[in-house]
């Protein structure tokens, strides 16, 4: 968002919403909001950027006067894919909470590309938006981190370890580790996994992935590459999955597979039953979110429940008052993982 000076004869150059914020010793979304006319802004702050604005000479422009409110109550919202029904309900939740408290939300899919969370990080520097939920992690930790001059930004559902960017998420690593060793524990000893990352360190997934690697080597079990899966995400990739592990000789098939995602699962399970295969004596099958089809599935999915609701509500509370520059307790009491057993495994 720009906002400009009168420009003097000796054609000086215009000043910046940004300008003025650091003359008043400000954020830049402390300023915009006082320009929004938002009504959470101390007395102390209205003077000081009164203050910075009447020593600049400074006056909105036309433009930024017509477009300021919209952006001002606009967040941001990134998540890798809008089709996957877990970012599809989170940013429900996400959507419902900001609006309640008069916000409006602006919704971004990376599909696993940097440069796309990057084009949204330069929304929230040009001030399209006014604060950024990340429900996705592509890019470099300090990059992200250094768009925090222009706004708030508060981690969804995601971590970067050692940093003090506001993070709101459940311990994916635990769950994991707690799933695979429930397949252990039922007498699966050649477990296959599939997971929506790349299977870097620090990568996306990369938590679920230690948790399994830990159960696997608690109990001294192999990992082999024919039953690891990299980047799949949808039913058409579980089905790839499936068609794979079926071509295997009946020797060297898993007896188990932790997925990553209900999709994945649901679609092994279509696959395996259409090859007149039956779940779980053939192939247990374990998926990860818990989203409603899964107990309606030909062989109901056992699969670990995310608290979508928690981490929507705690998200998007935790960058409103990041924005309004108020103090914020963080409500973990909900933000739990549940392992939920049904028939598939």
């Amino acid at each position: 968002m720009l906002y400009m000076k009168s420009i003097p004869q000796g054609g000086e150059i215009l000043a910046t919403i940004k300008d003025v914020a650091k003359k008043a010793g400000l954020s830049v979304s402390t300023v915009s909001r006082y320009l929004n006319h938002h009504p959470y802004i101390s007395e102390d702050k209205r003077k000081r950027i009164q203050a910075a604005m009447a020593e600049l000479d400074y006056t909105p422009s036309s433009v930024a006067t017509q477009l300021r409110s919209k952006k001002g109550t606009m967040i941001g919202i990134l998540v890798s894919r809008i089709a996957n029904p877990f970012f599809s309900h989170l940013v429900d939740a996400i959507e419902k909470n900001a609006r309640s408290h008069g916000y409006n939300v602006l919704v971004m899919q990376t599909y696993d590309d940097k440069k796309a969370e990057t084009n949204m990080l330069e929304m929230l520097k040009q001030q399209v938006i006014a604060g950024l939920i990340m429900c996705s992690i592509e890019g470099d930790p300090k990059i992200i981190e250094a768009y925090r001059e222009y706004g708030p930004i508060v981690l969804c559902n995601e971590q970067i370890p050692g940093s003090d960017l506001p993070q709101v998420f459940t311990n994916q690593e635990a769950a994991s580790f707690d799933a695979t060793e429930y397949l252990i524990n039922q007498g699966y000893k050649k477990i296959a996994y599939c997971t929506g990352g790349t299977l870097t360190r620090g990568g996306h997934g990369n938590s679920r992935t230690e948790g399994f690697e830990r159960a696997l080597n608690t109990h001294r079990l192999p990992m082999k590459i024919d039953w690891i899966f990299k980047q799949v995400h949808t039913v058409d990739d579980g089905r790839q999955v499936a068609d794979k592990l079926l071509s295997l000789p009946q020797e060297n098939r898993p007896d188990a597979v932790f997925t990553s995602s209900d999709e994945v699962a649901s679609g092994i399970l279509e696959s395996y039953l259409a090859a007149g295969k039956k779940i779980p004596e053939d192939l247990a099958i374990m998926g990860f979110d818990n989203h409603p089809f899964t107990s309606m599935l030909a062989v109901p999915l056992t699969t670990i429940a995310q608290p979508v609701e928690a981490l929507g509500r705690e998200s998007t509370n935790w960058l409103i008052a990041r924005m309004e520059e108020k103090d914020y307790q963080l409500d973990t009491s909900e933000l739990e993982l549940q392992l939920i057993k049904r028939k598939s495994a």
